[in-house]
């Protein structure tokens, strides 16, 4: 069992395909490790191995050249989306007792593809927050330290790699709740391009600023997992994401990029100086490999405001009715969120949607001269779970849950490729993560050039579970 836990997804998936291992032994083996290590971390909290079982012996009368490019590894959806005949719950009170009548198109598209889920992931209520916590499960603890978060408001997601408890998991990221995790749990996360992964199921079928993405525990699990969750279609061609090979394959070839610039804080936030030092060495070292590289960042005045603004919007949006029928339900944060986006004015809203489109501008001739862009994928280490937010960072306070995430917003507001690979560890030895900016619609030379920094820094940490009895990971780290 140990051996399989510590497996790659890609390791997993070629054992598949061998007949080495069944599906249904892989969901043994993680039903048995997590009721070992979750109990701990809340990574995990509603299950469907029953489920994931009969999904699996469907699997197993096929062909295994009829089993899609995942094979029948073991998947987790993130609570957010829906899945059929299982209980989804948004994080909200609200709905802690919805079981979903159909499956979201990214479930869907995953099953397709041989997903096999056995598991939804934590999140924070409708995923608004930095820390996963919510009144339905409570909070969701990092597996590297338990009394530290594990990010938002994928952390549920990420703490279950990082935890042993999975090979591949699907989030989703606004304001870095892909990347912030990822940092938090020392485990890779991408946010693709808008409509890369999947279409949108909200109110706002055009919106611009949540994506659907892959988690794992190396970048090219993120790329086999990408390879599974891009659409095939789109209700607008406008969107629609066209590629011509598969984001695997072009990860392993390994492309250097030719050259990258480094930002230590876009020009918009503070930096916990221990975070800044562990970023700037790794980027050393990618200089190091002899790629022309120079401090640089487009210019990001107006993002906080605009950023703030449309997702403000959005929120009205999808959630005004819940507002109306639901209001003592619902968690101040989220009330706020809503109630800021009926209060704006179309001023407001023309002056956002301008800075959005001269802060575009910026980047798109920034990325004329740079084939990446990196920096801390958070600002801080990973922080008391029994604290809502980041309320201070190296002198500067923040009076609200997002400003402390503005380092992954202003990389969302501008639509780009963007992942969180782990570059290095605290004093403490809490994760830390690198953010990789690629160029619009850079999926596969953004992989191709992560691959290459991930081997040059060599970061590798073993699944770190179980935990001793003190609630800490008992870790056997590689290089660091």
């Amino acid at each position: 069992m140990d051996e399989l836990i510590k497996s790659s997804a890609n390791q997993v998936v070629d054992l598949l395909r061998s007949g080495k291992v069944s599906t249904l032994e892989l969901l043994e083996t993680l039903e048995t490790h997590i009721q070992q290590v979750d109990v701990h971390v809340n990574a995990l909290p509603t299950l469907c191995f029953d489920r994931a079982k009969e999904h699996a012996k469907l699997l197993a009368n096929k062909p295994v050249d009829e089993c899609g490019l995942l094979c029948g590894i073991p998947v987790t959806i993130k609570d957010l989306s829906a899945v059929k005949g299982v209980l989804t719950t948004y994080g909200s009170s609200v709905f802690k007792n919805n079981i979903s009548a159909e499956s979201d198109p990214v479930v869907h598209r995953i099953e397709a593809n041989g997903g096999v889920i056995y598991a939804k992931s934590n999140t924070p209520e409708f995923g608004a927050g930095g820390n996963t916590f919510n009144e339905v499960f409570g909070p969701t603890n990092n597996p590297w330290d338990t009394s530290k978060s594990a990010g938002g408001s994928s952390g549920g997601a990420a703490a279950a790699l990082a935890s042993g408890s999975a090979w591949l998991s699907q989030g989703t990221d606004n304001a870095g709740s892909l990347r912030s995790p990822a940092s938090f749990c020392g485990i890779v996360g991408l946010r693709p391009s808008i409509r890369c992964a999947a279409i949108e199921t909200g109110a706002d079928l055009y919106q611009s600023l949540s994506a659907f993405g892959p988690m794992a525990r190396n970048v090219e699990d993120v790329a086999l997992f990408l390879d599974a969750m891009i659409i095939a279609d789109s209700l607008d061609g406008a969107y629609k994401y066209k590629r011509e090979a598969s984001f695997l394959k072009y990860a392993r070839k390994r492309n250097m990029p030719a050259k990258v610039a480094y930002s230590e804080d876009l020009g918009i936030t503070p930096v916990d100086p221990e975070v800044a030092d562990i970023c700037r060495n790794a980027a050393t070292q990618i200089f190091d490999l002899g790629i022309a590289g120079e401090e640089a960042c487009p210019d990001f005045t107006g993002v906080h405001e605009s950023y703030q603004t449309l997702r403000a919007l959005g929120f009205a949006t999808n959630f005004e009715h819940l507002l109306e029928s639901n209001r003592a339900e619902l968690k101040p944060d989220v009330i706020k969120n809503i109630s800021d986006g009926l209060d704006l004015s179309g001023s407001q809203i023309r002056r956002a949607v301008r800075t959005r489109s001269t802060i575009l501008r910026n980047v798109e001739s920034f990325f004329s001269d740079f084939d990446l862009l990196i920096t801390p994928a958070a600002i801080v280490p990973p922080f008391d779970v029994k604290k809502t937010y980041v309320t201070e960072c190296n002198g500067k306070e923040f009076n609200n849950y997002i400003d402390w995430l503005s380092i992954a917003y202003a990389i969302t507001l501008v639509s780009l490729p963007v992942l969180s690979l782990p570059c290095g560890f605290t004093k403490s030895g809490l994760p830390v993560g690198l953010q990789i900016v690629g160029k619009p619609r850079g999926e596969a030379a953004l992989l191709s050039a992560a691959l290459v920094i991930e081997e040059m820094l060599n970061i590798n940490a073993e699944p770190i579970m179980p935990l001793n009895n003190k609630g800490t990971a008992c870790r056997s780290m590689v290089n660091g």
